[in-house]
């Protein structure tokens, strides 16, 4: 009897936590699926009121008017750009935070734990308090204007988060490991190499998502550092795309955009959530 007692609650409890976890997922769902049902919707009936879930009339015309945008505001050429941005701002900050995570997770030296909390102090200092002298300091350097250096604010700000998740990840490696390496021979590099990367693995590639999402979505660093049209990355044009006849906002064509804008990085999500997740966890748990 008590045995029977324990397996009902026990697979109570298990229904309880499939429905928790259903719910949120619902939660999550929802906006992508109205955002991509919107879409869909010709602009009359997007700016209908009462609005209506589903499209009354189906139609590709928000997708077409983004083929269609104008050649300074191309979207086709806007999405090579924050791709570019993207995977520069992932490789920028994945290479410096191995590095740097690296050096602070083993070769320890005096002070150095009050350097990593430095480093992680300034997460809180956000990007718009800084955004004038940042632009003076780049426009010194001739960074203005160009890819570059948007590339290289925005992996400077996402480096932070970085060396955390990365010194972490490599504290959890035994240093044994490394010592057995080095004592048949190999030197830093290639223990690092053959040793430590493929076991940092899961927080590379967090490190890499996380680069490749910032590089990607941003929106306020390429609109300050870059005063060209056709420099501007996808987030930029779409907020110049959205706008309809006489200043009004086209609904429609601003949800095809957003929709396009999530599409990669749902898809990056998808493929490397195992590794994504496993990153985070371990950042968490040392």
């Amino acid at each position: 009897m008590i045995s029977s007692l324990r397996d009902f609650f026990r697979g109570l409890s298990k229904a309880g936590w499939y429905l928790l976890c259903s719910i949120i997922a619902v939660l999550f769902l929802y906006p992508i699926v109205v955002t991509f049902l919107q879409s869909l919707k010709t602009s009359r009936d997007a700016a209908s009121i009462p609005p209506s879930f589903f499209p009354q009339e189906w139609s590709l015309e928000n997708y077409t008017a983004m083929l269609n945008s104008t050649t300074s505001l191309s979207v086709g050429r806007s999405m090579l750009i924050s791709l570019v941005i993207a995977l520069g701002t992932m490789i920028f900050t994945t290479i410096l935070a191995l590095f740097g995570g690296y050096g602070l997770s083993r070769l320890r030296f005096p002070g150095s734990n009050v350097v990593f909390f430095l480093i992680l102090i300034t997460f809180m200092i956000p990007f718009q308090a800084v955004a004038t002298p940042l632009y003076l300091v780049l426009a010194k350097v001739g960074l203005t204007n160009s890819i570059v250096g948007v590339i290289l604010v925005l992996g400077t700000f996402q480096l932070p988060f970085g060396l955390f998740i990365m010194r972490n990840s490599l504290s959890s490696i035994p240093r044994e490991m490394e010592e057995a390496a080095m004592i048949d021979g190999c030197g830093i590099l290639v223990t690092m190499r053959r040793v430590i990367l493929p076991m940092a693995i899961p927080g590379l590639l967090t490190t890499a998502l996380f680069g490749f999402f910032v590089g990607w979505n941003d929106f306020f660093a390429p609109l300050i550092l870059l005063n060209k049209q056709e420099l501007y990355p996808l987030t930029v044009v779409l907020s110049l795309l959205q706008t309809g006849q006489e200043g009004t906002i086209n609904w429609g064509l601003l949800q095809s955009g957003v929709f396009v804008t999530i599409f990669p990085c749902v898809i990056l999500f998808i493929f490397l959530q195992r590794y994504y997740v496993s990153g985070l966890v371990t950042g968490a748990l040392k």
